[in-house]
């Protein structure tokens, strides 16, 4: 490998980890505004605010320099906005509201083998012997951790479980059916008309269930906010497609890996949520499990 070739690699990891890093932080900025006595629905709404003139602009920027999508396709970007972006985050976010960070993490990261499952079942997919493996292992972790919160917060823990999981499954969805728009209309357009499209639906959500007045918040609350929306959202999606471009998606996703690791870290840092031997042992395996999953 030349000099060239390594500076690239190191370059496309390095934006690979920091995006996975960032994205995963959205859990902890999460559980700070609901500090506030926000819920979910008016945290996901400050979020899309702030980051829909953003997506909008690059939507805008993509219609000009592109053909024009036929009806069919604009009902499609219109469904996977919708079950990818908007029912996937509020699920989410509704969901943190009850589990800890760290293990509402370890849920999302199982999402390849959501994808997977609904492969096997829905398209008769046959699954092979590694599979199985993966799949296992990373099942017993979220076994491990799910069994560690509930001792602590019972009924809670199995509600935002629950949530966090049709979470997953909903952007496992959207996962499946844009894979062949991607290829034909480009990923950067297809995310910057979905994510518009889940924003205008989390900022109507708002304006139907909740007054507007509640747009009238502390600075504390509006930079969290910001943060959220930039930080946590906009650039992780710019880090990871320029991460994918250098280096090549499974290696981007391997890098990804990371995630669930860094936000135990920021929840115990931010959030003095504990990290105890259960937690880090379930993480292991569900890391372990996707990437045998990864390597497939």
């Amino acid at each position: 490998m030349s000099q060239t070739q390594r500076r690239h690699q190191l370059i496309g990891l390095s934006l690979a980890i920091t995006g996975a890093i960032l994205f995963s932080a959205k859990a902890i900025v999460a559980k700070l505004l609901y500090a506030y006595h926000l819920d979910a629905v008016t945290v996901i709404a400050f979020r899309m605010l702030f980051s829909l003139p953003v997506f909008a602009a690059i939507a805008i920027w993509q219609g000009w320099k592109n053909e024009p999508l036929s009806t069919a396709d604009r009902w499609r970007l219109l469904a996977l906005g919708l079950v990818g972006y908007y029912l996937s985050s509020f699920l989410d976010f509704l969901g943190l509201q009850y589990i800890s960070a760290g293990l509402e993490r370890l849920i999302l990261f199982l999402t390849p083998s959501f994808v997977l499952l609904i492969h096997v079942l829905w398209f008769k997919r046959p699954i092979r012997p590694i599979e199985y493996l993966s799949l296992g292992i990373a099942y017993a972790g979220i076994v491990l951790v799910f069994m560690h919160d509930l001792s602590f917060n019972g009924q809670q823990v199995i509600l935002g479980a629950g949530l966090v999981l049709g979470s997953a499954i909903a952007y496992a969805t959207y996962l499946i059916q844009s894979g062949e728009m991607v290829l034909r209309i480009g990923a950067l357009r297809l995310v910057s008309y979905a994510m518009c499209v889940s924003s205008f639906a989390c900022i109507a959500q708002f304006v139907v269930l909740r007054p507007i007045s509640l747009l009238n918040q502390s600075w504390p609350v509006l930079s969290l906010s910001m943060v959220n929306a930039m930080v946590c959202t906009v650039l992780p999606v710019f880090l990871t497609m320029f991460a994918v471009q250098k280096i090549g998606a499974p290696k981007a996703s391997q890098a990804g890996m990371i995630g669930p690791v860094s936000t135990l870290v920021l929840g115990s840092v931010f959030l003095q949520e504990a990290v105890t031997t259960w937690q880090l042992a379930g993480a292991s395996l569900v890391i372990l499990g996707m990437y045998l999953l990864s390597r497939k």
